[in-house]
């Protein structure tokens, strides 16, 4: 079976021969838990689209019974004689929805519609609707050749469009209608960025409301997101409304990957040998009282692996507004949320009152505000600290792969701090060639206690090292004239950070992390790996007048400088 990268239509998946975890479980319990209008919030990319499409496959008049053959759902047999095919779904996700304007968000979500109502071009001609009735069909699927082919319903006919859908499609098959709206928290999200956020809520409420709340043709409705937007927002009036968060343990077993499903995966494909690395990078995620992967990692890490047994884990999951939101968070940052950020990099936890219900300028309001998007879109996870408090909770990096998210963030916001005070970095700088250990260590010491550091006892050595690599490496690429590599071939193996001034003076700096704290022994190990391995030797070839070797040790906070 091939992996399923990237597939995210159930059909598809069933019918092209992918590998498939069972999650139609989701359904009976969906059914047992009944709720007419349901929100399930899960980070992007924990399976939210795929369970969407494996509903509307299930439910929907027409759909084909043999793409759940051999699966979990299936033992249900009344169950599945009461509500397999037996609906008109209409399903459609939102997060196409987007745009530099109002104009041209909506215009979006006309296309979105009008594509969903024209599946069922044959209710412009069922014996049960009337002429009215067709004509408002029409409306939501008519396009004006001058526009380009683009829909031309009115904000009014968009507004009203999933209610007339419903009714057209309830009386036409004399069967309520399910509905199913995933992402539908992007479009506001889209337009928070772009400016145009009041318009898009405005439409969106009264979208949600004429679908969600005035109507008769509704059977059940299911919508998914990453947040759990403010109900005064868009849903107001909405009292049909269930709510289900990842810290709800209603449905934690259905989005993401379970440990016996990793297990399980990993042994089919002969990867069982790299269970540790996969847990250690993209486990750790809490959902109610599961503790579940990243499935989006999981597959294409093993992917990677079956083409190259020597791959090392990488960064598949994280987005760049989720980045944003790390970013503005460091920004703001005072003393204590600095502490805090290095306690979680560390490999600790912090404890939060987490708000799982915002508006978007609540989000960019407060920077308190944000530990609760970080903790409802996956940079973050936790648990409710006692059950009396429900708001309280701790809260950690849930992985390797977040943790080095976070380290490389840390190390762009430093970078980006001390490059505002051009005359202390240029005055670091400048001590380098000038053999200056003193100022080289005291200045070092000043921004390792103005930065974030790791100290965390399960991060590997190497990561450590990695992480005041990258810190010191931009401190010294701020020197524009000068020639600064990282990780080299400069003799018989490559030097951490090597350097060559315009006026010809060579620099080779190696770097220890001191795990048990002998910042000396450290020091002494890294010049004399400069010597035995002779990384002098490649610049003394470009002619330097002059060569500096540097051995640098770290602990936490400490440092120290030696000059060979």
């Amino acid at each position: 079976m091939k992996l399923p990268i990237g597939i995210d239509g159930f059909e598809k998946l069933r019918t092209n021969d992918f590998y498939y975890v069972d999650k139609t479980l989701f359904i009976k319990e969906l059914l047992e838990n009944w709720g007419e209008v349901n929100l399930l919030t899960r980070p992007r990319r924990f399976g939210k689209t795929l369970n969407m499409s494996m509903l509307k496959s299930f439910f929907e008049i027409g759909s084909s019974p043999e793409l759940f053959d051999g699966l979990k759902i299936m033992q249900e047999k009344e169950l599945c004689e009461k509500y397999m095919g037996k609906f008109p779904v209409i399903s459609i996700s939102l997060k196409s929805v987007d745009g530099r304007s109002f104009e041209s968000a909506s215009a979006a979500l006309c296309t979105v519609i009008g594509n969903e109502a024209g599946r069922f071009r044959f209710l412009k001609s069922s014996d049960r609707l009337t002429k009215n009735e067709k004509e408002a069909y029409a409306q939501l699927t008519e396009v004006g050749s001058s526009q380009g082919g683009i829909y031309t319903m009115t904000e009014k006919v968009a507004e009203a469009s999933l209610n007339t859908l419903s009714q057209l499609l309830h009386k036409h098959y004399g069967q309520k209608v399910i509905l199913l709206i995933d992402e539908y928290d992007v479009p506001l999200d889209k337009a928070f960025q772009a400016g145009y956020y009041e318009e898009m809520v405005s439409l969106t409420r009264n979208l949600l409301g004429n679908a969600l709340k005035t109507n008769d043709s509704l059977y059940f409705a299911v919508l998914t997101g990453c947040l759990r937007i403010s109900k005064e927002s868009i849903f107001t009036g909405l009292n049909n409304l269930k709510v289900h968060t990842i810290s709800d343990v209603r449905y934690d077993e259905f989005f993401g990957f379970t440990n016996a499903e990793v297990d399980e995966l990993l042994k089919f494909y002969g990867l069982s040998a790299y269970k540790g690395v996969v847990r250690d990078w993209y486990d750790g995620y809490c959902f109610g009282n599961e503790e579940v992967y990243s499935p989006w990692d999981v597959i294409n890490y093993c992917d990677k692996l079956l083409a190259d047994p020597e791959a090392e884990p990488e960064n598949y999951w994280a987005n760049t507004s989720g980045n944003d939101l790390i970013r503005r968070l460091l920004k703001r940052a005072d003393q204590t949320a600095k502490d805090e950020v290095e306690e979680l990099l560390n490999g600790g936890e912090i404890t939060k009152s987490i708000k799982q219900e915002l508006t978007y300028w609540e989000i960019d309001d407060s920077a308190e505000n944000v530990w609760s998007v970080l903790y409802s879109t996956g940079y973050l996870t936790g648990r409710h600290v006692e059950r009396a408090d429900a708001d309280l909770f701790r809260l950690w990096i849930p992985n390797g792969e977040i943790r080095k998210l976070f380290s490389d963030l840390v190390q762009v916001w430093f970078r980006e701090m001390t490059r505002s005070d051009s005359a202390r970095i240029n005055r670091f700088c400048a001590a380098f060639p000038e053999g200056d250990v003193e100022t080289i260590q005291e200045m070092l010491h000043d921004y390792l206690w103005d930065s974030i550091s790791v100290r965390d006892t399960a991060v590997r050595t190497n990561m450590k090292e990695n992480f005041y690599h990258g810190m010191l490496l931009g401190l010294l690429r701020s020197q524009g004239s000068w020639l600064v590599k990282s990780n080299a071939e400069t003799g018989e193996g490559y030097s951490d950070i090597s350097i060559q001034t315009p006026d010809r003076i060579g620099i080779v700096i190696e770097l220890k992390y001191a795990d048990d704290g002998n910042l000396e022994a450290a020091c002494k190990e890294a010049l004399k790996q400069i010597e035995e391995k002779k990384y002098a030797e490649g610049w003394k070839r470009r002619s330097t007048k002059k060569m500096i070797k540097y051995g640098i040790s770290f602990c936490e906070k400490e440092c120290l400088v030696m000059m060979g």
